[in-house]
């Protein structure tokens, strides 16, 4: 089964990555307002279901490296996850912040003027059930003062959920290396972007894929010379833990 593509949205040259993670807690409200502070426009954030079904802004399946807090995401409920300080073991003078959910990330997003990737970073096991209740959630209530969100996921089962219940959102393949079959796995999911390791790119892959028509974007990528060169193969967006390093090339 083939899904439909959706077109990509015309991007900036930096993407924030989980909010600005070098400047604020990675995947909090604080991290919004440090990217809008500094001039960006669009943000990556991840989500996850909760033990309840909510879908909040994190990384790892568990809460022990990010907060002060141990266990699983999807066996806590969002009252127990809403508990715990998301701030501190980034810096404590922002001890106040907590995990959000994606309502709270969407106010945000309109309040700062930001637009959105959203990553689908399901639990093990969790992969169908979170992409669909985060395509029920962009069908039903999203936002139409907003611009549509990038999905992006490294779960084609995420991707293939998304796609059935929000069709019109945009989708990227998420990637470590570009794999041979790009074009085949890109093509089945409706994908209109592509994201990858920059670490591993190359300039001919780069080539390949924006001849495709699919828009490349680059992760994690916080130096100014690499910046450059991505752009210069013609990556259309590169996300960026320190948005600052390059904001002055």
């Amino acid at each position: 089964m083939e899904f439909p593509v959706a077109p990509p949205p015309q991007l900036p040259k930096i993407i924030g990555h989980r909010g600005v993670a070098g400047q604020a807690p990675e995947n909090t409200l604080a991290g919004f307002r440090a990217a809008s502070l500094i001039g960006l426009t669009w943000v990556e954030f991840d989500v996850m279901l909760s033990g309840d079904g909510n879908l909040v802004l994190i990384h790892d399946e568990t809460v022990n490296r990010t907060t002060n807090g141990k266990g699983n995401v999807a066996e806590l409920t969002l009252e127990e996850l809403k508990k715990l300080d998301a701030g501190s073991k980034f810096d404590p003078r922002f001890r106040r912040q907590r995990i959000p959910t994606i309502y709270e990330a969407t106010e945000a997003l309109s309040g700062y003027d930001l637009n959105a990737n959203i990553e689908i970073k399901p639990a093990k096991g969790h992969e169908g059930e979170t992409g669909w209740a985060l395509g029920r959630y962009l069908a039903t209530e999203w936002p139409t003062s907003l611009m549509a969100p990038i999905i992006s996921s490294f779960s084609a089962e995420a991707l293939e959920s998304v796609a059935v219940e929000a069709p019109g959102f945009p989708r990227a393949l998420l990637v470590d290396r570009v794999p041979r079959n790009w074009r085949a796995q890109t093509k089945r999911l409706g994908c209109s972007l592509l994201h990858c390791n920059q670490g591993y790119l190359r300039k001919a892959e780069a080539e390949k894929i924006r001849e495709s028509g699919l828009h490349l974007v680059c992760y994690t990528v916080n130096n100014a010379r690499k910046a450059r060169n991505l752009w210069g193969w013609g990556v259309n967006a590169v996300i960026s833990d320190h948005p600052e390093r390059l904001l002055d090339i």
